[in-house]
């Protein structure tokens, strides 16, 4: 079962939480799920440069919302002298967010401490490495040189479709060290994308084995980091 299901989603309650924090009755949480979407849609295609990990939004009070946003470059987001995240919240606000006012938006910035461990982040920067036309092979072995200086325990790289402009599309993969998706304890990070090429979609996908842990409230590479102390 774990080599057919999403591994984050599969972990969901056991050792992962849930990216929307929030409770809704029957006639409002249809209109917030989507919200919830488009929200996460256009922050991950607007602020890809700034190698977004993940974003968690929370609903404390029907009248507020609080969106994380964990980043390898906080910088980019932030701006000058937080220019960058009014800006945010206005763009949010007009598009997605009507029914609430600017100053019941918070948008907060977090620093991701090791973004090589982040399949999302590693999978951002090959897409843009395949939309710059660089050679698929280079760029997996070079994700993969990353993730593993980085300390991980185990890396997949799966990519598919017309690879360097070839007539037939296939599928091609590269793996290190140990990934056991059917532990449940095991801290697998999984992302998925497309690269629009000239050539047509290139499909991407990411797995990155942190160790495991075994207390529910753990951080995600918590065991890494002590490995590394050691």
């Amino acid at each position: 079962m774990g080599q057919k299901i999403n591994p984050k989603v599969m972990r969901v309650g056991i050792t992962r939480t849930w990216p929307s924090k929030w409770f809704a009755g029957p006639r409002d949480y249809i209109s917030q799920v989507r919200q919830d979407v488009l929200v996460r849609k256009f922050l991950t295609k607007h602020l890809r440069e700034a190698g977004i990990d993940r974003i968690e939004i929370e609903r404390p009070s029907g009248k507020r919302i609080v969106i994380g946003i964990h980043t390898a470059k906080p910088g980019l987001i932030i701006g000058r002298g937080g220019a960058g995240i009014e800006d945010l919240k206005k763009k949010l606000h007009s598009k997605f967010l009507k029914n609430f006012r600017m100053g019941e938006i918070s948008v907060n910035i977090n620093e991701v401490e090791r973004p090589n461990l982040s399949a999302q982040i590693v999978l951002q920067s090959m897409v843009l490495d395949i939309e710059k036309r660089l050679p698929f092979k280079r760029v997996m072995k070079q994700a993969i040189g990353r993730v593993e200086r980085s300390g991980a325990l185990g890396v997949k790289v799966m990519m598919s479709g017309r690879l360097n402009g070839a007539e037939i599309a296939r599928r091609e993969m590269l793996i290190s060290g140990k990934l056991p998706l059917q532990t449940l304890r095991a801290d697998i990070d999984y992302a998925r994308a497309a690269a629009l090429t000239t050539f047509g979609l290139i499909g991407l996908k990411v797995w990155i084995y942190r160790g495991e842990i075994f207390d529910r409230h753990e951080e995600a590479g918590d065991v890494i980091k002590e490995k590394i102390k050691k």
